[in-house]
């Protein structure tokens, strides 16, 4: 399973960051980066997509 996120949409609220840390943080510039692709184990997959729902602008995208 991989994670997206649309950085057309970012709006940087960070909730992302807030529920997955280890996948998500913020640049400099307050858009979302991801710091890890993929989600290999079920726990690492439940965590990301705790963090879709959070998203106020549905940036984040999961694939796979």
């Amino acid at each position: 399973m991989r994670a997206t996120i649309d950085l057309s949409l970012c709006q940087g609220y960070g909730n992302c960051v807030s529920a997955a840390p280890e996948y998500f943080d913020l640049d400099d510039s307050g858009q979302a980066v991801l710091l890890k692709v993929e989600a290999a184990t079920p726990a690492e997959q439940d965590r990301v997509r705790e963090a879709i729902p959070l998203c106020p602008v549905g940036a984040i995208r999961l694939e796979g």
